[in-house]
């Protein structure tokens, strides 16, 4: 039985990285991956959809092409080149990947892994063989999936998930996405551009259902005004094929009705992959179906540890590297802090983008503090109206107390770019005061967060 330091399961942005990290401190490392390197973010997540995104931009930019004095004529969709790109970006990124390993010196299990009592893991490969591996530490980091709804089967051709909707063959003329958080809104704004006709349905009374109502009222206005049937507060009752195509009852706000579409994207969550990877035989601790960790992702058994989307934290590809840093630095004696949950950045990648962190507007009141409030344009930003994307603003939550920096709420073009500004002043406590005394280039889009805190205290200058 090969004997290892750190086994890790799973080779996500959770996986490979507390794989490299463990290297990285002289530890004797596998990683047991069934499928490509990367996993679900780098294979059909978070990689390939920003470059359909991108042909999906580039097509509008096209489209758009005499405002900016340009003349394109002829501008025609070749959706299988789009769907090859996005593929052969995600084989680049998980080649590079197999590199690290080789670059690391971690061993790569190619199977499916199962752990089992005394810190063991079994391997079983493609050829049905099996073969055990024992850790003084395991990391299962197996990720998570879709979602399953029972009113809406998943049969992989109609009705299917974000895989499905990542490799169509060609472009529907039609298309109901189910849930609209970050992948949802993504994959609309995406097939809505390339002229499917989008209805996107979501259970909750705003769209994004967990950024600031601002902000999700911007992208459901501006979704509307690209033709985009949106409908919030709503939910499927049933489902059935008729004639080769999904028909679906749907209640809503204004009472029930059928819908009938060529396909169905079911974006409406992520469940952990902990079915049938041996769980059941640790004793390992589950909570709400994810497993239950402490501060450093240790489980209630000694040398089991878990990582990224089967535990309780958020699910993003970020926090699953943080929590593999954290984790195996604390494995390996350093001395580390804990995450804090209450500064993960999130993004939504869809045209305007969406960035946020912190508390929103609603939820600093609820908890009671006295705040300050300011949002700034970029219809009033000079890098904006001269790249044409004015739509959107920038809003910061200060505590007028203290000066706290509470949240920050951004949707524009590029803002997942600009967010990291508030998250690291956010984690070394500055005040809403830094960012304001903080020169920013001129002109850039950055500049509306120093204009937000300006308005926040009421000192904006060019609004």
């Amino acid at each position: 039985m090969s004997a290892f330091d750190i086994l890790v399961l799973g080779s996500g942005p959770g996986g490979y990285v507390a794989a490299i990290r463990a290297a990285q401190l002289g530890k004797k490392v596998a990683l047991i991956e069934k499928d490509a390197l990367g996993g679900v973010c780098l294979n059909w997540g978070c990689i390939p959809t920003k470059a359909l995104l991108k042909s999906a931009q580039v097509y509008q930019y096209l489209l758009e092409a005499e405002k900016y004095g340009l003349n394109a004529k002829k501008i025609e969709i070749d959706f299988v080149k789009i769907v090859e790109r996005s593929r052969n970006v995600a084989e680049t990124m998980s080649k590079g990947i197999k590199y690290l390993m080789q670059k690391n010196k971690i061993t790569v299990i190619e199977g499916y892994g199962k752990i089992k009592p005394g810190r063991r893991v079994e391997v079983t490969d493609d050829n049905g063989e099996i073969s055990e591996y024992k850790a003084e530490h395991i990391i299962i980091a197996t990720g998570g999936r879709s979602k399953p709804l029972t009113s809406l089967p998943q049969d992989g051709q109609l009705i299917f998930d974000y895989k499905r909707a990542l490799s169509l063959d060609s472009l529907p003329k039609s298309l109901v996405i189910v849930g609209a958080g970050a992948i949802g809104c993504e994959f609309a704004y995406f097939y809505q551009s390339l002229g499917v006709q989008v209805t996107l349905i979501e259970y909750f009374n705003k769209i994004v259902p967990n950024e600031d109502v601002e902000v999700s009222q911007l992208l459901e206005k501006l979704y509307s005004k690209m033709g985009m049937r949106v409908l919030t507060s709503s939910r499927v009752i049933t489902s059935r094929v008729e004639d080769k195509k999904p028909v679906l009852l749907i209640s809503t706000a204004n009472g029930e009705e059928e819908i009938e579409t060529d396909v169905v994207l079911s974006a409406a969550g992520v469940v952990a992959n902990i079915d049938n990877i041996g769980i059941e035989y640790t004793g390992i601790e589950l909570i709400n179906g994810k497993i239950k960790t402490d501060a450093y992702y240790r489980t209630n058994v000694e040398g089991f540890y878990a990582i990224g989307d089967v535990t309780t934290g958020q699910s993003l590809a970020h926090v699953a590297s943080a929590e593999a840093i954290v984790c195996v630095e604390n494995i390996a004696g350093h001395r580390v802090v804990p995450i804090n949950y209450n500064n993960i950045p999130a993004c939504t990648y869809s045209f305007p983008e969406i960035a946020s962190v912190g508390y929103t507007e609603q939820k600093a009141k609820e908890l009671g503090y006295e705040i300050l409030v300011g949002k700034f344009p970029f219809s009033a930003s000079g890098k904006a109206q001269a790249a044409g994307h004015s739509d959107g603003f920038v809003k910061v939550i200060i505590d007028k107390k203290y000066g706290e920096i509470l949240g920050a709420h951004m949707i524009g073009a590029n803002v997942t770019e600009m967010i990291s500004e508030v998250v690291l002043a956010r984690h070394i406590e500055s005040t809403g005061r830094d960012l304001l005394h903080t020169i920013h280039p001129h002109p850039t889009m950055s500049e509306a967060i120093m204009e937000a805190t300006a308005a926040a205290y009421g000192e904006v200058i060019h609004l």
